[in-house]
């Protein structure tokens, strides 16, 4: 006899079937005893007669296997909150495959009440709850709608290292010691920035990857160690058309998977604003433009644009708005080629980055995509000159020693014919966040840490055997 899943039996009536699964519920009436059985799909009431092997054993969140009968039941025994609250299996056999002790959490109900970190130090059970098994079925249907569409399209999706080099892009780099060469260290990526841009001059075109990121900075609710973003690049575009693919992805997304949410559309499209504008009228690049902020089913988007290239950083010294890479004008009206090719325009941008005070009147080819008051997404047409290149690194204080040592590898790949190209980055864990109608990431989020970083289940951070040290070449201070 063929598994069936609970989802299955309302089309199965009359049918004998097995099932497999968990028991949910438990009750006990004289010479019947009604559990409820539930697996991925949902929960089906099984009936059990005393009289089966075992049916006086089975406790909560026991694994069993069931075989019996479908069946209709009475009207007045039909259950409307459950799909198949209108039919029961007769058991004829059951099997108890494993036991389980009483669980030090609570896995019926949505899991807001209960201790969180007593929900992260028992993710597995706290998984087995609706609400968490829904929001990682939601994720996966987003992640191949994605996967679809920019396939549809021609994108190739391409993974990248996860051990890189350390340069400076921003947040702290995850450090990983060499064995085989003592004193080095691979870096976990921040973003795969340079490796995309490096597959632009392999002549990819257009790349794609759902790829994980990691940052060593402080921790909040719609941030955490490690993160998830949808990566996109392309060459021989325009900043239009990076923002009309990710109108368009996100559109269609929006209205194929969560069609109860409204959109909240300016004349058939996302809202645009300069980052002026946007610190003007609403004192925030991240404004959130709903109609109604207290209705989650209301989604705003809005692009948020022509930031500022420079910023002033608390120490003085100056930094980039996005990253190095971005490319900065005096006139965003203007080409962006007319920036990375000799002539007057290139030759104004040149003079004016000799100046730390000209340099803070640049504004930039980027943009960010805002939902709701939450930045979801980032991007920039990027630097392809390396003339151009070198003078933003030499204009944050970099020295063209560390340049090189830091960033030859670019340089080096930047004399062999670059495209023209630029991206966006979306995080899908905050995108989720918002369309799930959650407080933060972490509830879409399969094995999140908690708030301060540390994996509460898995023991981690963790201390290593001196042993490792050794080998790795280090010793830690005391």
């Amino acid at each position: 006899m063929k598994r069936i899943h609970t989802q299955e039996v309302s089309e199965l009536n009359g049918s004998e079937v097995e099932l497999f699964g968990w028991v949910d519920a438990r009750r006990d009436h004289g010479g019947v005893i009604f559990i409820d059985l539930r697996d991925r799909t949902g929960i089906v009431q099984v009936v059990l007669s005393k009289s089966i092997e075992g049916a006086e054993d089975v406790r909560l969140e026991y694994v069993i296997r069931v075989s019996g009968i479908v069946k209709e039941r009475p009207d007045s025994m039909i259950n409307d909150k459950i799909s198949t609250g209108r039919y029961e299996i007769k058991a004829t056999k059951l099997e108890i495959i494993s036991s389980s002790e009483e669980v030090p959490i609570p896995v019926e109900g949505d899991g807001y009440d209960v201790n969180e970190e007593a929900r992260m130090k028992y993710r597995y059970l706290d998984l087995r709850r609706k609400r968490l098994k829904e929001n990682l079925i939601v994720r996966h249907k987003v992640n191949k709608y994605i996967r679809d569409f920019l396939s549809e399209r021609r994108f190739i999706e391409i993974e990248t290292p996860i051990l890189g080099k350390s340069t400076p892009e921003g947040a702290r780099d995850y450090l990983v010691p060499s064995r085989l060469e003592e004193g080095k260290f691979y870096a976990l990526p921040q973003s795969p920035q340079q490796y995309k841009q490096l597959l632009m001059v392999a002549g990819m075109e257009k790349y794609f990857q759902i790829v994980r990121c990691f940052r060593d900075e402080d921790t909040r609710g719609d941030r955490q160690p490690e993160f998830t973003q949808l990566d996109i690049e392309m060459s021989f575009v325009s900043q239009e058309d990076i923002l009309s693919l990710a109108e368009e992805l996100f559109t269609s997304l929006v209205k194929e998977l969560f069609p109860d949410k409204k959109l909240t559309l300016r004349d058939g499209k996302f809202s645009r604003l300069t980052y002026k504008e946007a610190m003007e009228k609403y004192g925030s690049d991240r404004p959130d433009l709903r109609d109604n902020k207290e209705n989650k089913d209301e989604l705003a988007f809005v692009f948020i644009v022509d930031f500022p290239m420079f910023e002033k950083k608390d120490d003085g010294s100056l930094g980039a708005v996005h990253h190095p890479f971005t490319l900065p004008t005096f006139d965003t009206k203007i080409n962006p080629e007319e920036f990375q090719r000799e002539g007057k325009n290139w030759q104004t941008l040149m003079k004016m980055l000799e100046s730390e005070e000209e340099s803070l009147k640049l504004s930039a080819y980027q943009y960010d995509l805002v939902l709701n008051g939450f930045e979801v997404g980032g991007g920039s047409i990027r630097i392809y000159d390396p003339r151009l290149l070198a003078k933003v690194f030499e204009r944050l204080g970099n020295k063209s020693k560390d340049i090189e040592i830091q960033f030859g590898h670019m340089f080096e790949a930047f004399k062999y014919g670059v495209p023209p190209h630029g991206g966006i980055a979306p995080g899908l864990d905050r995108l989720i966040m918002i369309l799930q109608g959650e407080p933060n990431i972490r509830e879409v989020i399969a094995f999140p840490k908690t708030g301060d970083g540390r994996d509460l289940m898995m023991g981690a951070p963790s201390e290593v055997d001196k042993k490792q040290l050794d080998e790795l070449g280090l010793k830690l201070k005391k």
